[in-house]
């Protein structure tokens, strides 16, 4: 929406304010749903996990509690870094800080799985025992929307589902798992987990069906049996314990698509998925640590706009119209060929919010 030769301080000027009446409250009114938000971040992760969930914050409607899984130098770091933040964004969210354990099997081997802490994610059912539902993210994920969008994927889950993800590919001919695996995964390509939805209540009440016990497992009671019998064969550590699970238990799994898990694989060879053309992007995920180096110049402009957004400034000026601007030095690259991919979803997400909180209050011209 454009605001014309006016100007925004003329249009804001204009805006009427509204009455202080209290409106009567309902006997019945209804407990304000939170969103869960979890992340596993060790190592170097500390400013990468900051600016995830600050993306969250930055679009959410409704209030997020993030349950953040971290060594023990970093919880201190994690909870002196988020006080920082202003007042208004501190009371859109809580958070827990909890230690890294495994419930079941060697701690070491579990910790060393792959990338350090990743398998955490496994358990996260057994140790949040009284959440009921759960969006799981890595560290490198960005929200280019409300995280409430994809909450509300929840209420599409048929009987049987209890978690969500999207596809590992889209072209099963460059797809990893469909070239390489030496195990069961799920579908034609695998799935990531590097964005995962999951109702944790049915998790931990479901028989998932396996290769060992004719009568099914209990989540608890499956992850170390399935690690001790595939572990020879798996690359991608958790992610492909998941695979084994749901290749299992197809019946227990929905599929969101590319645009809720969009990565470097989906333009680098070219642009293959379409709901991110359609759309736009709804959630990047710089795996390839390409919000870091130079390989990926399209990935990092969004990281690095997010990481230094100063909260509370003018959206449209100090993030998306950098964004806009530094893509240009990205066109040379495949993933920077396609602006509107990235860019799309985050203006109509900017948009909206505006004429939510703005243009909705302006009084109708006579």
């Amino acid at each position: 929406m454009m605001l014309q030769s006016r100007g925004l301080v003329t249009y804001l000027a204009e805006i009427k304010p509204r009455g202080n009446a209290a409106r009567p409250v309902s006997r019945r009114a209804r407990v304000e749903e939170v969103m869960h938000l979890a992340v596993v971040a060790c190592g170097n992760r500390l400013d990468e996990t900051l600016t995830m969930l600050k993306s969250a914050l930055l679009f959410s409607v409704k209030k997020i509690k993030f349950h953040i899984f971290t060594e023990e130098p970093l919880a201190p770091q994690f909870a002196e870094r988020l006080s920082r933040w202003p007042p208004s964004v501190l009371a859109r969210f809580q958070h827990s800080t909890y230690p890294i354990t495994f419930s079941a099997g060697n701690a070491d081997e579990w910790k060393k799985l792959f990338k350090p802490c990743a398998a955490q994610r496994l358990f996260l059912p057994v140790i949040l025992k009284d959440v009921d539902s759960l969006l799981y993210v890595d560290t490198d994920v960005l929200f280019l929307r409300p995280i409430d969008d994809i909450w509300s994927l929840l209420k599409s889950f048929n009987s049987s589902q209890l978690a969500a993800m999207a596809p590992e590919h889209e072209v099963p001919k460059i797809g990893w798992y469909s070239r390489f695996a030496r195990h069961p995964f799920y579908g034609v390509t695998g799935v990531n987990s590097g964005v995962m939805l999951m109702n944790l209540t049915r998790i931990r009440s479901t028989r998932f069906k396996n290769s060992m016990i004719p009568s099914g497992l209990l989540w608890e009671d499956l992850l170390h049996p399935l690690y001790q019998k595939y572990k020879n064969h798996i690359t991608w550590g958790d992610q492909d314990l998941l695979n084994i699970i749901f290749h299992d238990n197809p019946e227990c799994l929905f599929i969101f698509p590319c645009q809720w898990n969009y990565r470097p694989d989906h333009c680098m060879y070219g642009s293959n998925c379409k709901e991110a053309e359609e759309e736009g992007v709804s959630i990047l995920h710089g795996n390839r640590g390409v919000y870091h180096d130079e390989k990926q110049p399209a990935f990092k402009v969004v990281y690095d706009a997010i990481r230094d957004f100063p909260f509370e400034d003018n959206m449209f000026q100090a993030l998306f119209y950098p964004i806009q601007t530094k893509f240009l030095d990205t066109v040379n690259t495949l993933c920077g060929r396609v602006p509107q991919v990235f860019l799309k979803q985050i203006e109509k997400t900017m948009r909206k919010g505006f004429e939510q909180k703005v243009v909705r209050h302006v009084r109708p011209h006579k």
